[in-house]
């Protein structure tokens, strides 16, 4: 019998989430995607600090954000070197609320990768689902680079991606779970959670139904898992992206990953939601587990990008 690894691969592009490329080559992702946390993660580890050392050696004269920048290309790079398709790389979180300085650091960042061989279109820039970062967006899909909008916790912000015309969008799923458990307390009961009950595979599968429903081409990555029940919950998505150690667990685990989620399946009709501005804030701001999450997001984001360029600094003195 095949693991369950492979069986998912029949019905989802399998992602690696991880800034460490070194774990990718045996468990074969098709794409990877990092996040600062994952970067600085990485670079503490004996492996890579001389990645980062060199990059800070490299361009001692270079502003940090330059520095950070090539650090994160550096990885990309890497990466794309063992997985076949896409890496995506994030913009500074510090910018998710300003549509232009996004817009330019992405368009930057495309730049170094471009400057070193590698086509826009093995590389995904990752924005925050913010106001500012879904207009950033659709500027740059218009400008032909592919965006992936992070830190998406609910429909709207999934349809005003789609608005934006952007490629690609991780509805995170582990800490739409977070949150209902922590709210529940004493009265979660695990059971009545788990599958297609989980709070965070229903957001993902009312957002899958949704851009079924009405012919929307973004791509959907289930992102943010808490256990390997809600990968397999959903089993069918476009794409899946995937620590390395539930990776591990799933290609150790004997069994098979039948699709959860297919596009001839799509469920309830799903009215049509406005992808304006005023709707936008404020269905988001009704919803207050997608407020809250958005913004927990972003400041440990930024607290870990502030981690990043500390590091940087102190190879530089």
């Amino acid at each position: 019998m095949s693991s369950q690894l492979d069986a998912l691969r029949n019905h989802t592009t399998v992602v690696a989430d991880t800034g460490d490329f070194e774990a990718m080559k045996a468990l074969r992702p098709t794409d990877a995607t990092t996040n600062p946390s994952l970067i600085l993660k990485a670079v503490q580890q004996d492996a890579y600090r001389p990645l980062l050392e060199k990059t800070a050696r490299d361009h001692a004269g270079a502003a940090t954000t330059e520095v950070v920048d090539r650090l994160l290309v550096a990885f990309g790079r890497a990466i794309l070197n063992i997985v076949p398709g896409r890496v995506s790389t994030e913009v500074d979180a510090r910018l998710s609320f300003d549509t232009r300085a996004t817009i330019e650091r992405a368009r930057g960042l495309i730049a170094l990768y471009e400057a070193a061989g590698v086509p826009r279109e093995r590389v995904l820039i990752k924005i925050a689902s913010t106001w500012e970062g879904i207009q950033a967006a659709r500027v740059l899909q218009s400008e032909g680079v592919r965006c992936n909008l992070t830190l998406l916790f609910s429909l709207p912000q999934a349809v005003a991606c789609a608005d934006a015309k952007v490629q690609l969008i991780s509805p995170f799923v582990g800490r739409i779970y977070d949150w209902y458990k922590k709210s529940a307390g004493a009265a979660w009961v695990e059971t009545d959670n788990a599958g297609a009950r989980d709070p965070g595979v229903a957001s993902v599968t009312r957002i899958y139904r949704y851009y079924k429903q009405h012919d929307i081409p973004t791509e959907i990555m289930g992102a943010s898992f808490r256990n390997a029940g809600q990968i397999l919950a959903l089993s069918g998505c476009d794409l899946l992206t995937i620590s390395p150690d539930l990776l591990k667990q799933l290609s150790t685990t004997d069994g098979d990953a039948p699709a959860q989620l297919r596009s001839d399946d799509t469920g309830e009709p799903i009215a049509r939601i406005g992808a304006d501005e005023v709707t936008f804030r404020t269905l988001l701001n009704e919803d207050a587990m997608a407020s809250e999450k958005l913004s927990e997001g972003i400041r440990l984001f930024v607290a870990d990008a502030v981690k990043l360029d500390a590091l940087i600094d102190a190879q530089r003195r």
